[in-house]
C-alpha cells in the first residue's frame, strides 16, 4: 500500500522512530534535571540545617 510513493514514505519509516526516541530521551533528560535539583536542594537544606 505505501510501497513506492516517491519517497515520503521511507522517510516517515526512518523519521518516526528516530523522532520517538529523541522524545525520549527529551524526557528523561528533563526529568534527571528535574530529580538531580531537587536531590541539591534537599542536601543544601540538610547542610543549612546541621551548620546552626
Amino acid at each position: 500500500m505505501l510501497a513506492h510513493q516517491g519517497g515520503w514514505d521511507e522517510i516517515l519509516l526512518v523519521a518516526g522512530p528516530i523522532l520517538v526516541i529523541v522524545l525520549v530521551l527529551w524526557k528523561a533528560t528533563q526529568r534527571a534535571e528535574r530529580i538531580a535539583a531537587k536531590r541539591t536542594a534537599e542536601s543544601g537544606e540538610t547542610s543549612a540545617t546541621n551548620a546552626e
